[in-house]
């Protein structure tokens, strides 16, 4: 990286953090609510902006593009799908999370269940973050980041040792962030990188297909459709490894709804929100940004396919590989910044939701009943170096774990995605479901979900989830019925912290969003640009 790139990519990172700061200085970090939830002080745009960058890492960034390369554009399915998931989550789920005030997925649970049911769903969202999320978003983070910037040349070290000073660097830089400013520094910084993020992400196709083309960019466009159509169809095979077709309308949507709809760490940030139209305003806006990002996230792996052929080995090299092919040097900083930005965001967010969970969920009920607010936020930033640094000592041992990283992540949140989901829904619909019910639901589907994918290794995992979904919710049902309530349950009364009037446009606009991912999918298809 020369002189240039090296001086914008450190002007950026300041910059950003010093614009983060000043944003953010007005929200009180000392406390539980200031520290964990910006002091619930959000704006729409800057809700959808920290969900984004949340949701987007490098390990997306790369893996799916590398996904693409093999397989083509039914990997979109990861991300134009999702827009159904944040349609429920503006109409359905945030509106009823904020009608109880409620600060985690597991407080919800709480209140309608109880509080054994809470620590169950709570610890399994810890262990999964802060055992898998957290070590694999630094770890894919700085191999790129690596790979792109040749830090291991710079610093006359082998790749191994780059990668582990880069992800310890990266670590400690997030760590600073939520110490200093807590979740509101982090959404500030994350607007700005989603923006620069959005604007660099759609420049690499452009670029890229006008150096296909030969300077013309429907010239590549037109190349890319006569070369390899198959590849721009996004109606995945039944057998396909990636994403069979009639998932789509069941694992996939399941999978969806938990992730966008009961996750703690994407929900914490629409909580965070000034109000429930603030809220509604982010998930819708994100919606959108899913469906497009498909053309980041999953095209540019089908033109380094019509650019290098099958010569690249390793699928999930195909993105840096594209990068450094087409951008001059001298934006190497810029893009390394982005880069940067993302890895730093994907971790600060999880690691905010993971400290979060473990501080209000246990160390405040079980080791500190009487904690103030202050000893609660004090107790949070401990908690955020610990977490922290566990998932610094873990993220290079990931080097040791079987290719394909996006996939084992979702593989690893199937442990308990399912059940989540079906104690969520039943808790907001039924009077009836009982926390024997909830409790039973996790245990079968921790011992039918491993049974699967110990006897039925070959079979995609997300049509485990097809089945595995509407029997937990027959199993609830069943074990209420048979082991009732004493009375039908009723919420005693309503804990909101926000203004609950909806946003006016929210039907209009989700409508609109349920079109435009339709639209997507009949572009990308048989009938349209993978006409052959």
């Amino acid at each position: 990286m020369g002189p240039f790139a090296t001086f914008s990519f450190l002007l950026i990172i300041g910059s950003v953090m010093v614009y983060a700061f000043i944003r953010s200085r007005k929200v009180n970090t000392n406390t539980a609510e200031g520290y964990f939830l910006g002091g619930r002080s959000l704006a729409g745009f800057t809700i959808a902006g920290t969900v984004v960058m949340t949701n987007l890492s490098t390990e997306q960034l790369v893996g799916q593009n590398g996904q693409s390369y093999a397989a083509g554009m039914e990997v979109m399915a990861w991300e134009v799908t999702a827009a159904i998931a944040l349609v429920f989550l503006a109409l359905v789920f945030l509106p009823k999370y904020m009608k109880y005030g409620v600060d985690t997925i597991s407080d919800f649970i709480e209140i309608r269940f109880d509080t054994t049911t809470k620590r169950i769903a709570s610890f399994l969202f810890i262990v999964t973050y802060m055992i898998s999320f957290l070590p694999v978003v630094l770890y894919s983070g700085s191999l790129v980041f690596n790979q792109i910037l040749n830090v291991d040349a710079i610093l006359g070290v082998d790749s191994l040792t780059a990668v582990a000073l880069i992800s310890s660097a990266i670590g400690v830089f997030g760590l600073l962030y939520l110490l200093v400013g807590g979740l509101s520094l982090a959404a500030y910084s994350d607007t700005i990188y989603g923006i620069g993020l959005i604007v660099g992400g759609l420049s690499i196709p452009v670029i890229a297909l006008t150096v296909l083309g030969d300077g013309n960019f429907l010239g590549g466009l037109e190349s890319v459709r006569e070369y390899t159509p198959e590849l721009l169809n996004s109606i995945g095979a039944v057998d396909s490894e990636f994403v069979p077709w009639p998932t789509l309308f069941l694992g996939m949507l399941f999978n969806n709804l938990y992730f966008w709809c009961t996750n703690q760490m994407i929900v914490q940030k629409t909580l965070a929100g000034r109000d429930l139209k603030a809220g509604q305003k982010g998930a819708l806006y994100v919606a959108f940004f899913k469906i497009f990002g498909s053309l980041f996230l999953v095209f540019p792996g089908i033109i380094a396919f019509n650019m290098f052929g099958d010569s690249i080995e390793n699928a999930d090299n195909a993105y840096p590989t594209l990068i450094t092919a087409i951008l001059p040097e001298w934006s190497f900083g810029i893009i390394g910044a982005v880069i940067f930005g993302a890895i730093l965001s994907s971790f600060v967010g999880a690691l905010n939701a993971t400290v979060t969970l473990f501080t209000l969920d246990f160390y405040k009920p079980l080791f500190k009943k009487g904690a103030t607010d202050r000893q609660v936020a004090r107790a949070g930033k401990l908690t955020t170096v610990a977490i922290g640094l566990i998932a610094i000592i873990i993220a290079p041992l990931i080097s040791f774990a079987p290719a394909g990283l996006y996939h084992v992540v979702q593989e690893f949140n199937g442990l308990f995605s399912m059940p989540l989901l079906a104690v969520v829904i039943l808790g907001f619909y039924s009077k009836y479901a009982t926390a024997l019910g909830a409790k039973l639901a996790f245990i079968f589907h921790l011992i039918g979900y491993g049974s699967a994918q110990l006897f039925l290794p070959d079979v995609h995992y997300l049509y485990f989830f097809s089945v595995l979904f509407p029997l937990e919710v027959l199993l609830i049902y069943l074990v209420s019925k048979f082991k009732p309530l004493d009375k039908p349950f009723m919420f005693e009364k309503e804990l909101n912290k926000v203004n609950l009037t909806p946003w006016k446009h929210r039907f209009w606009v989700s409508a609109i969003v349920v079109i435009v991912m339709l639209a997507t999918y009949v572009v990308f298809s048989p009938i349209g640009l993978a006409a052959q």
